[in-house]
């Protein structure tokens, strides 16, 4: 996070849309506690939460009527204690996102982030500013070809392709400071 924050200007700098979400669900309902009147707080954290709960990997669908009212009345507190100035039609579509989940089923399998992080990896492939597309496919058929035939080659270490952290424990590796022994 020190990275995004500019001391100099008190904004934060180049967030990505994950970093919105961290900063909404996470650490927004910490950072207004005391700052702002109890009632303001009280709907702007359960928005967080609301954001939070629908987030979620696993939803109970039994739960989702009850987030979609959820949703309404924070829509409502919100109307109360902020100027009119501050709406517009984003706001609203809050009360829609539950009726989403249960049509589309849950977001994260929508998310972009990883569509993201992997253009991000493909644009640090770019090595050629004048053709950056070619570099990119070159470099990106490359690792494919070493990925592919260092399948291929049992015994030898691939290069450029990290270690899988999480070895097999047909591997020799098992429970550390436990003796297993087997009855037969």
């Amino acid at each position: 996070m020190k990275r995004l924050v500019s001391i100099k200007k008190l904004k934060l700098i180049g967030l990505k849309s994950h970093d919105c979400h961290v900063l909404m669900q996470q650490l927004l309902p910490v950072a207004i506690r005391g700052i702002l009147p109890e009632k303001v707080c009280n709907a702007i954290t359960r928005l967080c939460f609301f954001f939070n709960a629908i987030c979620n990997k696993a939803i109970d669908p039994s739960q989702l009527d009850i987030l979609e009212n959820e949703a309404a009345i924070i829509v409502c507190q919100l109307e109360m204690y902020f100027s009119p100035s501050f709406f517009d039609i984003m706001i609203h579509l809050i009360v829609h996102l539950v009726r989403k989940i249960q049509l589309c089923g849950p977001v994260y399998l929508r998310w972009m982030y990883p569509v993201e992080r992997f253009m991000k990896v493909l644009k640090g492939y770019t090595k050629n500013q004048y053709h950056p597309e070619a570099s990119i496919v070159e470099r990106y058929v490359v690792e494919e070809a070493i990925e592919f035939s260092s399948d291929y080659i049992s015994n030898a270490q691939p290069v450029g392709v990290p270690q899988n952290r999480h070895q097999p424990t047909s591997q020799g590796r098992g429970s550390q400071g436990f003796d297993v022994v087997t009855i037969n």
